[in-house]
């Protein structure tokens, strides 16, 4: 039978809070939560937290393999031990009963299956996600993926085989080229990344090591868009490309792979039609998917047809109390304005005279900027400086619904969603420890807006993501930067800026 466990005694009383995954979202949880107030139990597949920035680094030796991790128990061991750790995967949620399935890598207890089950009051799922291969044939079997050390680890095992092949006395031209013709599908960062280390790598090293290979090698870049780096800015957009072209990566752009076998690469273009490419060695980042446990926990809590799971701003996962979701695995579900305008309208016209002054309006402005950012971000993005620049009449003192309607009509265009990141992942983590944290002092005081729909103000401040920029390393010791502010630059002291930044 599966083995449940029950809040150990001398908890005294304590909430029992169960945290799935160990990555940014989970760790960053786990650093902040303060675990005199909670009996908090985690359980991941993953021993360890893994700094993923500097993954395709681990490919090519740039950087050790232990160096980007920490393992989980180092923390349960500063942390004085305040909490549980299992090595061990959940592969079901049941919400009904408050429990979790999971199961260890080795079969461990009476029947040998290694299953157990644990309940919880409160659930943070941060499982992160899968590779995405948009089921593409041949992807699964012939392809690396860049997501754990280990994948960073086969990846350079593999290209060191393919370097060895490629110096075989007994093989023609053209099975040198196939055997160090690597190929990344993807341009996005972790794929422009790798495709710049790997040329760092095969110049700087194995040039010297394989030096009559060196001339047989080719990098590829497919990328199904235009553009490589489209979530940057333009410029960093065309330096990386044109970069790329300088150091001899090629770069296919409007390519989408539409399968690939031991051999070969099959990809189509609108122009060119299908075309067959052999390659020694392909590494496939081409975004994130869906984990099975996701897809069977959205489907028990109506949200079937989602990639991620949706939550309110406060992370709790949409029509399941005391479940929270961060990371990868999720996103926030930002209510429109617009489906709430007759309902801020009432709020704020507290006197029901049917009209709004403009003085009503500024009293539950901040409120509205907390619950909808997508109000100041509008404004900001509009160069206008209050909510009397929306108004179409600058001279109105007194706004009817109908008025009122039309002066927000365009804000809920600003409503985007979060990026799957390091950086928003970490935030949340953080950002939820602190909420659990304070919880009974701002049960008996909330600091939250005021409730559209209901009396009285939201325990706490919705989520809020701070952009801190973003970084790409293209390579030769250069990196790009994007920082807040429209501040945009590329070059070695960059390079230096990205390690200062993730120095810990």
């Amino acid at each position: 039978d599966n083995r449940v466990l029950q809040i150990s005694d001398g908890t005294g009383g304590k909430k029992k809070v169960v945290i799935l995954g160990t990555g940014w979202a989970g760790a960053s949880f786990l650093r902040n939560i303060d675990t005199s107030l909670y009996d908090v139990h985690v359980v991941s597949p993953r021993n360890y937290f893994m700094f993923t920035p500097l993954l395709p680094s681990v490919t090519c030796g740039t950087v050790e393999a232990r160096s980007i991790v920490e393992p989980i128990r180092n923390i349960v061991r500063k942390r004085g031990g305040a909490f549980r750790f299992w090595e061990a995967e959940c592969y079901k949620i049941d919400p009904t009963s408050k429990k979790v399935h999971c199961k260890s890598g080795d079969g461990t207890n009476a029947d040998a299956n290694g299953e157990f089950v644990v309940d919880y009051d409160y659930l943070i799922v941060t499982v992160g996600a899968k590779p995405n291969t948009f089921n593409t044939p041949g992807v699964a079997e012939n392809c690396h993926f860049l997501k754990e050390v280990e994948d960073a680890q086969k990846i350079r095992k593999s290209v060191m085989k393919c370097f060895e092949r490629a110096a075989l006395p007994n093989l023609t031209d053209e099975e040198r080229k196939k055997n160090v013709h690597f190929v990344v599908i993807g341009g996005g960062p972790t794929g422009v990344e790798f495709a710049a280390e790997l040329h760092d790598f095969v110049n700087e090293d194995l040039a010297k090591l394989y030096p009559d290979v060196k001339k047989y090698v080719n990098i590829s870049v497919i990328e199904a868009g235009e553009h490589i780096l489209t979530m940057f800015d333009k410029r960093i957009t065309h330096f990386a490309e044109d970069k790329f072209k300088r150091t001899g990566i090629d770069l296919k752009t409007n390519f989408k792979v539409v399968k690939v076998s031991d051999k070969t690469i099959t990809m189509s273009n609108p122009t060119t039609g299908e075309i067959a490419v052999p390659y020694g060695l392909a590494v496939w980042s081409t975004g994130i998917g869906t984990r099975p446990i996701i897809m069977d926990f959205m489907k028990q809590v109506g949200q079937g047809n989602r990639r991620v799971l949706a939550t309110d701003e406060w992370l709790r996962v949409l029509g399941c109390d005391n479940v929270y979701a961060l990371g990868d695995c999720a996103t926030i579900s930002q209510r429109k304005v617009m489906e709430d305008v007759d309902s801020i309208f009432r709020v704020a016209d507290k006197d029901n005279s049917g009209t709004l002054s403009v003085k009503n309006i500024k009293n539950v402005l901040g409120d509205i900027y907390q619950r909808y950012p997508q109000v100041e971000l509008y404004l900001k993005t509009n160069q206008m400086k209050g909510f009397h620049d929306l108004l179409k009449d600058k001279e109105t003192e007194e706004l009817n619904i109908e008025e009122f309607k039309k002066a927000l009509a365009q804000v809920d265009s600003q409503v985007k969603m979060l990026p799957a990141t390091a950086q928003v992942a970490a935030q949340e983590g953080a950002y939820l420890a602190d909420c659990f944290n304070r919880m009974n002092t701002c049960e008996e005081n909330p600091e939250g807006p005021l409730r559209i729909r209901g009396a009285g103000r939201h325990r706490f401040k919705p989520f809020r993501y701070r952009h801190l920029g973003q970084f790409a390393p293209l390579g030769g010791e250069q990196t790009a930067a994007q920082l807040p502010g429209d501040w945009v630059h590329v070059g070695h002291s960059t390079q230096w800026l990205w390690y200062s930044v993730y120095a810990r």
